[in-house]
């Protein structure tokens, strides 16, 4: 799959998944004005334009993403796994995606809601996941 931002100059390209999911924690609905919707794309990520790149340590476990010309928000970048999250918005190609999963669904505010079923996953949970439960002692660390 490609992707890009608003203006090209940055350009992705990750294998073929159509599974996306949906992060609610207050960090992901500050940065995006809403839950992140991204596909978890691993390392295996060919980024062009790199120098066009910002990255934003968002925290001591992550990093964020953007063009820095035109703002669009890229990937969420796990540090300890070196993974990708790709912002699902920037993929170009018309793919039929299927919603897997919403995370820190606990700290989903009331007003709004999706209609598909999905996993959840609370924000102990994500923090299970990744094995970061002694690491981690709020959502600000992560």
């Amino acid at each position: 799959m490609k992707g890009k931002c608003l203006c090209q100059r940055v350009t992705i390209e990750v294998a073929d998944n159509s599974n996306f999911d949906a992060c609610h924690c207050n960090k992901c609905r500050r940065w995006g004005s809403g839950p992140f919707l991204s596909i978890d794309c691993g390392s295996d990520v060919t980024i062009n334009g790199n120098e066009h790149i910002s990255r934003y340590q968002s925290s001591k476990f992550a990093e964020r993403g953007f063009c820095s010309y035109c703002g669009t928000h890229l990937f969420y970048y796990f540090i300890a796994a070196e993974e990708y999250f790709l912002s699902l918005g920037i993929i170009e190609a018309d793919i039929d995606f299927n919603f897997n999963c919403q995370i820190f669904f606990d700290k989903k505010p009331d007003y709004y809601q999706f209609a598909d079923s999905t996993q959840v996953l609370t924000e102990q949970e994500v923090y299970e996941s990744f094995d970061l439960v002694d690491n981690i002692h709020n959502i600000d660390d992560l």
